[in-house]
């Protein structure tokens, strides 16, 4: 692909006149686009697989055909800069040699522009680098341990590509359905205090969203707030909030790599999309400088393995034992600002409540974040047996040495 961009910015001059169009083949067009029907709505990656397409057509060195694309492409998403980036080089290479991408001639060239040109150049990389870097049929991202059948979505972020990728957990498994650019922090990632213009890392869930009416321009077609900070970014004393996936303002169709407060920004058709499809408090979020691709299979072991610890857990808490059940949990543990101590007596009441009954434990997800630390977030349905009802708890596990250890767990 690089081969066949360099190709295109160093295309002869002498093509122009086979193609651009003659005057009155201009008229025409003109005409039947003032009398032609309103343009449909876009679908979701529909924008961004057209600029792909005319790429492609440089590679295979037809201009004609991708000059006729870019120009429609524009002409339906005139907000797009980049595919305006890509449509005016189509033009401008037919009459001198190009050296790169948004080759302004430097006597019309500003330094206002330059900034804007250097980020357009790095998202038309990043959107190339996904073409070129898909991730291998029927992988997953190693932090999806184990998805509860309610997870019926979940979305993972690739900072490093600019990349949003949406799964549908099926009964056969985790599916890729979906993939999007998107757009981080100012500052890049791994968020740590409040106006660091950085994205948050981690294992998240959406928990709510927001109504565009209520919502500025700024934010585009809606905003899905994800629940930054989690407990373990509490733990290690990040501050900050407000962290969202949310659109892009009238003017803009995306953004660059690097220009947002901290929130994970898509083209409104793209966001429309996860709005429509992902379910609140129930889709997770994982976001990581780079995701990890791998076999579901491989996966199995490590599921398993901390499917015996729960079991453990679970174990002890049926056995009504506060001391053994209290040796699961770590020195510093907390729930929503108790310590372990405060905690306990609450600890005490709900085993007795139980009567000796036996708890069983729905629905359980189990999603792994891997840093300095190895932490495990687990989601399940508590459900006394015998009763119809239950409480949804998450618990975040620490491994310590050979043993894992909760440090927060709660109702949600």
């Amino acid at each position: 692909m690089k081969k066949a961009l360099t190709a295109l910015f160093f295309m002869a001059p002498c093509l122009v006149p086979a193609l651009l169009p003659a005057p009155a083949e201009a008229s025409a067009k003109a005409t039947a686009r003032a009398t032609a029907p309103p343009q449909r709505e876009p679908r979701d990656g529909e924008a961004e697989a057209r600029l792909i397409e005319i790429y492609k057509l440089i590679g295979q060195a037809k201009p004609r055909e991708a000059l006729r694309k870019a120009e429609s492409l524009v002409k339906d998403h005139p907000n797009f800069q980049l595919a305006q980036l890509v449509y005016g080089d189509l033009l401008a290479g037919f009459t001198r040699p190009l050296r790169a991408p948004g080759d302004v001639p430097e006597i019309t060239a500003s330094k206002a522009a330059a900034p804007l040109l250097a980020e357009l150049r790095q998202e038309s990389l990043l959107r190339l680098r996904a073409l070129r870097e898909r991730p291998a049929p029927g992988t997953v991202p190693s932090q999806f341990l184990a998805l509860s059948p309610r997870n019926r979505h979940a979305i993972a972020v690739d900072a490093s590509r600019s990349r949003l990728y949406l799964f549908e957990n099926t009964a056969t498994g985790i599916r890729l359905v979906a993939d999007y650019y998107i757009s981080v922090g100012k500052s890049g990632i791994e968020k740590s205090v409040e106006g660091d213009l950085r994205t948050p890392v981690g294992v998240y869930f959406i928990t709510s969203n927001l109504d565009p009416k209520s919502l500025r321009d700024f934010y585009g077609s809606g905003a899905l707030p994800i629940n930054y900070p989690n407990q373990l970014d509490v733990k290690r004393g990040k501050t900050g909030g407000g962290i969202w996936l949310h659109g892009t303002p009238p003017a803009q169709f995306s953004r660059a790599p690097l220009s947002t407060d901290g929130c994970v920004v898509l083209a409104n058709p793209d966001l429309e999309r996860i709005i429509r499809t992902v379910e609140v408090r129930s889709t997770p979020v994982v976001i990581a400088h780079s995701l990890k691709w791998v076999a579901p299979q491989t996966l199995t072991a490590d599921s398993k393995s901390f499917e015996s610890v729960l079991r453990g857990w679970h174990s002890a808490k049926s056995s009504g034992d506060i001391a053994k059940l209290t040796a699961w949990y770590t020195p510093d543990f907390t729930s929503y600002g108790k310590t372990l101590a405060e905690w306990t007596p609450a600890l005490q009441t709900e085993i007795k409540q139980l009567g000796g009954r036996d708890i069983q434990l729905k629905d359980v997800s189990y999603l792994r974040w891997t840093d300095s630390t190895d932490t495990m977030v687990v989601t399940f349905g508590e459900l006394v047996k015998g009763a119809k009802t239950g409480r949804t708890k998450r618990q975040y596990w620490v491994r310590q040495g050979s043993q894992w250890k909760i440090f927060f767990e709660g109702t949600i």
